[in-house]
């Protein structure tokens, strides 16, 4: 029997609230679902001012590791990587990243080569099977002998 009274209340309050709006307003002042709603709403927009806050020392730290290393010598090469697409088509891209981080290392004369983030994703960005057909990058060489690859400007 308490099932039913209660969907019984329950309509109730559904026929009263299409009828008049004041009983459902009463019931969100008791259960103080409203002032609920409303701090969970005034959470969402404060969300947005800290993801930008928190982006924008990212980028800035990312200039800051460049700035950091001391830059011995830096040139620009522009890499065809045509024979890279005569390699099966799920083995391209790792084979074009291993062309570009060998290419370094032959002309830096060192073995000790790294490619930043952005080298990176732009070798992986149209997926494995298909790297870019060239590319122009920056390599550094800091006073420790450790090589760089950065994306280089133009293209």
């Amino acid at each position: 029997m308490k099932a039913s009274e209660e969907k019984t209340g329950i309509q109730d309050k559904a026929v009263a609230s299409a009828e008049d709006p004041e009983p459902i307003k009463s019931e969100i002042e008791k259960t103080g679902v409203e002032g609920e709603a409303a701090e969970e709403v005034e959470e969402e927009s404060k969300e947005p001012e800290a993801v930008e806050t928190t982006e924008a020392p990212k980028a800035g730290a990312a200039v800051e590791e460049e700035e950091e290393i001391e830059i011995v010598e830096e040139k620009f090469y522009d890499l065809n990587l045509r024979r890279i697409w005569t390699a099966p088509r799920e083995k391209r891209t790792p084979r074009a990243v291993r062309y570009v981080r060998q290419y370094a290392a032959q002309r830096m004369k060192t073995d000790n080569v790294s490619l930043s983030e952005d080298t990176n994703s732009l070798l992986w960005t149209r997926g494995i099977s298909k790297p870019p057909r060239k590319i122009r990058i920056r390599v550094v060489k800091d006073k420790d002998g450790k090589v760089i690859v950065f994306p280089g400007e133009g293209k």
